[in-house]
């Protein structure tokens, strides 16, 4: 519960406190009893609500409460339960009470940390139910034999085989992942795809809304928080990537907003399993991307333009006149894959492009009744030798780049802050950089929108993903050319404010970047493994597997090749003197394989004579049965070859006076203490046994002549 952030120093470390606590006490006359621990854990339930009630406990939101509550609640009875005195069924209940907590922690995390935690609350509990069940059935058989009227031997359970409960418990989990990965894999994911799915939201709704105000963005890009994980088929080799999210169309001098009433037309899933959006220009700019997103406060979906198929768990998508696409947001953590055709036109099309502007577009025209007239003669010199749309465009870019300063600060105000940014703080964050482009441009008679997304984020290689966080939020502009149907990206902030979040070195950081790597591999195969990452895994295991039928099959065409050709030139086909040659290349080919497989059957007996198998095997199956009875029965079968065997009458012990040899009482008496005193064997001990053995057999002792001869 700690790992997942519910609990904090004060509340993980009062329960560890209670633990210590209850270790010291455990059957002591302090413990508390089950009277009042029982009315402790009755009055537990109205102490928490009036808690609430009363504000004592803080969330986030209803989801974190509610889990919240539940865990401090859940460790609240196992803290009683744990200083009272316990029977069977009270440690049951606090076993009962650890997997809820489990339970409770996967909804509230999805760091790789937690799944580390559970893989040790696995093995742990996994020891514990052994531990339990052995101290229940012995204590059970002591109590049976008690019952009976006999003699008991012992008055306790025989020790626990401690060095043991490790491997017995690692076979046990190995045994339990054998049949659970699988199921994992072929089990389709529903709702959040997995633990962690109905978190609470990153908080960017100020940003990626249908009303943003200037300044919103600058505010996002000081938060480090993950917005989303990118992979690309083509890994890093892309540069200068945005990630689309929402356009704007109209400024009224403070904030950007759409116009009401905008249609969202639906996009349903075809046969193909493919949302399709648009329609490709060509095949050579097509772009698929892998996009893991966060639970936003945005239903946005978030790709390289141009969108134009969205493979996912989407029963429909919307599809706006802004291009932006949207679907029912329920606050879950969603993966998709996207395919966009990034393919513009070249400059030369887009200068020579002088078509007129359909009734449609006027919208991104408009301007705010009371603009700076001051607006409008900047934007007439910067423009001044344009000749075409693109020259204008182009020439706004650069003057914003290099003219003025990029900060996150909020320096502009006042009711006329883009004015204020043009003419007096001559600073600010991309956000007022796209908001002077579009609205100047607009001055010019050159159709703008804005649009907000954002920027590349950080490549992380060892997990050949783009990071993308809050802090690289972003904002440019779209100016549209009529004769080619087409909007075109600008980008007017200067290029510190346009890699916010690259990359960083250093050791931390590579660590960091390890650790990102390991985030992805959870949240790709675990958190967000949703039906389409099944189909994704299939598909790549079966050509995985057909790759590998190809290689093989190629493979077996080259041998018959060869063998072909060796046999047409011992044929004759080439001439004798090839012939003879070709033999001889058979001949020898044949005594190598005859010395190899000679050689390997030599290596093969060699090893398997080695002693170290038999120990080995001893070590892990055979030393706790042959500690026991092997080296007593070994002395036997010697014994027996000279003549030396036991009556049935005869104890072990009995027997060994009886042969009259110091070593056959020795390693009787070892047998003795380990047969019945339910002990093993030291490795001192074994070795001495050993020895006697040695002595035994070596002994030129028979029973005709009762004593030794040497």
């Amino acid at each position: 519960m700690w790992v997942s952030g519910t609990f904090g120093l004060f509340g993980t470390g009062a329960f560890i406190i209670a633990m210590i606590a209850a270790w010291f006490l455990e059957g002591s006359r302090w413990q508390i009893s089950e009277r009042l621990g029982t009315a402790l854990i009755v009055l537990a339930l109205p102490a928490f609500y009036i808690a609430w009630k009363y504000g004592f406990f803080q969330f986030a939101d209803a989801g974190t409460m509610v889990a919240g509550l539940l865990g401090r609640l859940i460790l609240s009875l196992s803290a009683i339960k744990i200083l009272q005195l316990k029977s069977d069924r009270d440690w049951i209940f606090l076993y009962l009470m650890a997997f809820f907590e489990v339970l409770l922690a996967a909804g509230l995390s999805i760091s790789a940390l937690y799944f580390g935690s559970f893989i040790l609350y696995v093995f742990v509990m996994v020891c514990t139910i052994i531990v339990f069940e052995i101290r229940k059935t012995g204590g059970s058989t002591l109590k049976a034999a008690d019952t009976d009227g006999g003699i008991s031997l012992r008055t306790e359970p025989a020790a626990l085989p401690a060095r043991r409960l490790p491997g017995t418990a690692a076979v046990l989990i190995v045994f339990i992942i054998v049949l659970a990965v699988p199921l994992f894999f072929m089990l389709p994911r529903v709702g959040g795809a997995g633990i962690g799915g109905s978190q609470g939201g990153v908080s960017t709704s100020t940003g990626f809304s249908d009303t943003v105000r200037l300044g919103g963005i600058g505010s996002i890009q000081q938060n480090d928080a993950v917005v989303m994980r990118v992979r690309l088929d083509d890994g890093a080799a892309a540069a200068g990537l945005k990630w689309r999210g929402v356009a704007l169309d109209t400024f009224d001098n403070k904030s950007w907003s759409r116009k009401k009433g905008v249609a969202r037309e639906p996009r349903v899933r075809s046969d193909r399993d493919i949302i399709q959006i648009d329609y490709a220009a060509g095949r050579d700019a097509l772009t698929v991307q892998t996009i893991y997103l966060e639970p936003l406060d945005a239903p946005v979906l978030f790709g390289l333009p141009r969108m134009i198929g969205v493979q996912g768990n989407f029963p429909v998508l919307f599809k706006d006149r802004y291009d932006s696409v949207s679907f029912n947001r329920v606050g879950e953590r969603i993966s998709y894959k996207v395919l966009s055709d990034r393919s513009l036109p070249d400059a030369r099309a887009l200068r020579t492009d002088r078509s007129v502007y359909p009734e449609e577009i006027d919208g991104y025209l408009q301007l705010p009744d009371d603009l700076d007239h001051r607006i409008i003669e900047l934007a007439d010199q910067v423009t001044a030798s344009a000749r075409n749309r693109f020259d204008a465009a182009e020439a706004m870019e650069s003057y914003l780049q290099n003219n003025f300063g990029y900060t996150l600060e909020m320096k502009a105000s006042g009711d006329q802050p883009l004015a204020d940014f043009l003419f007096n703080v001559r600073e600010g964050h991309c956000e007022y950089f796209a908001t002077a482009m579009a609205v100047m441009l607009r001055t010019q008679g050159i159709a703008t929108r804005v649009v907000n997304g954002f920027s590349q984020g950080e490549y992380n290689e060892t997990a050949d993903v783009w990071v993308v966080r809050q802090k690289n939020a972003h904002s440019w502009v779209e100016v549209y050319f009529p004769g080619e149907d087409v909007w075109v990206p600008f980008d007017p902030t200067p290029f510190a404010g346009q890699v916010a979040g690259g990359s960083s070195a250093g050791f931390t950081a590579q660590f960091g970047k390890y650790l990102e790597a390991l985030e992805t591999f959870w949240i790709q195969y675990f958190v967000a493994f949703d039906n389409q990452e099944q189909r994704s895994l299939f598909t790549s295991v079966r050509r995985g597997f057909a790759d590998y039928q190809s290689k093989t099959s190629g493979m077996m065409e080259g041998i018959t090749e060869q063998v072909t050709e060796w046999w047409q030139e011992v044929r004759g086909d080439k001439g004798m003197e090839t012939s003879f040659a070709a033999m001889g290349r058979g001949i020898l080919y044949l005594i190598a394989a005859a010395l190899g497989l000679l050689l390997i059957m030599w290596l093969y007996r060699k090893v398997v004579k080695l002693k170290v198998w038999q120990r080995l095997w001893d070590r892990f199956f055979g030393r706790r049965h042959g500690s026991i009875v092997e080296f007593y029965e070994r002395m036997v079968r010697v014994l027996a070859e000279k003549g030396f065997a036991r009556e049935p009458h005869q104890t072990p012990l009995e027997f060994a006076y009886a042969v009259g040899m110091p070593e056959a009482v020795k390693v009787t008496e070892s047998y003795n203490r380990v047969r019945f005193g339910e002990r093993g064997l030291s490795a001192d001990e074994s070795r001495e046994i050993e020895s006697w053995l040695e002595d035994i057999s070596a002994a030129n002792y028979t029973n005709s002549t009762n004593r030794r001869t040497d």
